[in-house]
């Protein structure tokens, strides 16, 4: 067998891998995630210090002290902020962007699927979520359901659901089309068998990326909405720090642009990962490469 039949025989989960692995941002984006999250996991229990105890004298700036990033004003470590502020906003991240992702596939499915009635009215609803302006909608959620990290990632959840929605319905609508769904019906599978076992796990692909990419914007949410003052106070994290620096940013720059650039780059390496799976599990895409 040649070379290039291997490759073609190849099971699509290695071959995703295999081309995943290929790309140097891809990989990169992976590496600088998985160090983020290492230091935010394992940072904790590492330092096992209280983040918004006051270290030093206030507003001490980078390595000139035993804070090695400085202090902000009110003397808390920086360094030990960004550490526990990173578990706080990816947790809201990751769950923000799950809450979103489920809820766009629930509907997406459905609307796609059953067609008609039910896609008339499950996309004007989609349509009204996504004509509101979503900040300023998180922000009335979090106001009446009390700033915390729980109720921070439901409000983003509600309110970042629809692009997924619509890449869900329009998967829906392709793939209920082909003979494998139709054989389905022939054989007499119910309807839950059909949307949720046989068509979603065929329109995962796009959906996975699409759900990795929802993971960034939440994080961009959690950080906004932190900013303004509608995170939870008692929890650290890059939004909180930037929103309580601000006032200061001409005295202690270092307060707000080591958190700021962690999401920077936290954003970025789940935009790299996200480019790479859509190279990877896009089969037109694979066959370029």
């Amino acid at each position: 067998m040649s070379a290039e039949a291997t490759v073609r025989s190849e099971h699509p989960t290695r071959e995703a891998a295999r081309v995943f692995m290929r790309s140097p941002a891809a990989v990169g984006g992976l590496l600088l995630l998985a160090a983020i999250l290492a230091v935010a996991l394992a940072g904790p229990f590492v330092l096992n210090v209280d983040p918004f105890d006051i270290t030093a004298a206030p507003l001490t700036p980078p390595w000139t002290g035993d804070a090695l990033l400085g202090t902000d004003q009110q003397g808390r470590d920086v360094l030990i902020g960004l550490v526990y502020g990173g578990r706080a906003t990816l947790a809201v991240g990751a769950t923000a962007a799950l809450i979103s992702i489920l809820i766009g596939i629930a509907i997406g499915a459905l609307a796609g699927y059953f067609g008609g009635t039910i896609d008339e009215m499950l996309m004007r609803v989609t349509e009204f979520f996504q004509v509101l302006p979503a900040l300023l909608f998180a922000m009335v959620l979090v106001t009446l359901l009390s700033p915390s990290l729980p109720t921070v990632a439901l409000s983003i959840g509600a309110v970042s659901w629809t692009a997924t929605a619509r890449l869900t319905r329009a998967e829906f609508l392709k793939i209920k089309q082909l003979d494998f769904v139709a054989a389905e019906h022939v054989i007499g599978a119910g309807r839950n068998r059909i949307i949720w076992k046989v068509i979603l796990p065929n329109a995962l692909p796009p959906l996975i990326v699409s759900a990795t990419l929802a993971i960034g914007t939440a994080i961009l949410f959690e950080a906004s909405l932190s900013f303004l003052g509608l995170g939870d106070p008692n929890r650290m994290s890059w939004g909180l720090m930037i929103g309580s620096g601000r006032s200061y940013m001409l005295s202690c720059w270092w307060g707000v642009t080591f958190p700021g650039l962690m999401i920077f780059l936290s954003v970025l390496a789940i935009s790299l990962i996200g480019d790479g799976l859509n190279d990877a599990l896009n089969p037109k895409l694979r066959e370029r490469r």
